[in-house]
């Protein structure tokens, strides 16, 4: 009998993409014909910051037109249900999974609706444009940039990520590639620490072999569904775990 109680769900671009926001690594994931890597690199920022604070400023604004989809709001209910520990970690940077309700969450990428300082550090919250030069409100240097994880820098929380992925029964993937690390890695580190695994997407990722299983099709279907399956199946009580039988939401 498995028992889960911890859960990890690991949530990528295609999540958002039936939002109507573009992913970068499908069609249609070039912005004004350039590639990711020029506009989402330090060196990029530091060779062309008018053309990367563009490309946020664009990307920000994309998100009043946008709203969350089935599968944020299924997300969201399953975290206000689930009495065991629960970490939505999501690579995108938008603020889908914040309206749809979420809380116990973190974007491993940064966020698309928040400020770095490169000088001191500080953050903050941050809507419309942000042109190069902005200035720090704690520190006034004018080196604002959007608080994104660029190519080559080390995502956010990682040490959290880790330890929840250690101590999680259940580690459930949706809508990612499988391509980007680190994150493509942590079905691995999931298995290790001895827990189940599922997957959620359109197509197989290139990590697929490494779950247990691989339900393809639309997030916006297949993620209420499972969540009512998981919610109706286990209801626990506070403290306690859930047993997985033949008839669990996940496949033994």
């Amino acid at each position: 009998m498995h028992e889960i109680a911890n859960i990890v769900i690991l949530t990528g671009a295609g999540i958002s993409a039936e939002s109507g926001l573009a992913t970068f690594r499908g069609p249609g994931g070039l912005w004004e014909g350039h590639r990711v890597e020029q506009v989402c690199t330090p060196e990029a920022l530091a060779r062309n910051p008018e053309l990367v604070h563009r490309f946020y400023d664009a990307r920000r604004a994309a998100l009043v037109a946008v709203e969350p989809n089935a599968a944020h709001r299924a997300l969201a209910r399953l975290d206000a249900a689930w009495t065991g520990e629960l970490l939505i970690v999501t690579q995108n940077v938008d603020d889908l999974h914040e309206r749809a309700g979420a809380r116990r969450m973190l974007h491993m990428h940064g966020e698309l609706n928040s400020a770095l300082c490169a000088a001191c550090g500080a953050r903050s919250g941050w809507t419309g444009g942000m042109p190069p030069g902005t200035a720090c409100a704690a520190c006034d240097a004018p080196s604002m940039r959007p608080d994104i994880v660029f190519f080559g820098e080390m995502p956010y929380e990682m040490d959290r990520i880790e330890r929840a992925l250690a101590e999680a029964d259940l580690f459930v993937s949706i809508g990612t590639s499988g391509a980007v690390y680190p994150a493509a890695g942590f079905v691995q580190t999931a298995r290790y620490h001895g827990a189940r695994t599922l997957e959620m997407n359109l197509e197989p990722s290139a990590g697929s072999g490494y779950f247990h299983e691989t339900r393809l099709g639309p997030a916006g279907e297949l993620v209420p569904l499972w969540v009512e399956g998981l919610i109706s199946y286990a209801r626990p009580s506070p403290g306690e775990g859930i047993h997985s039988t033949q008839s669990s939401p996940i496949s033994r």
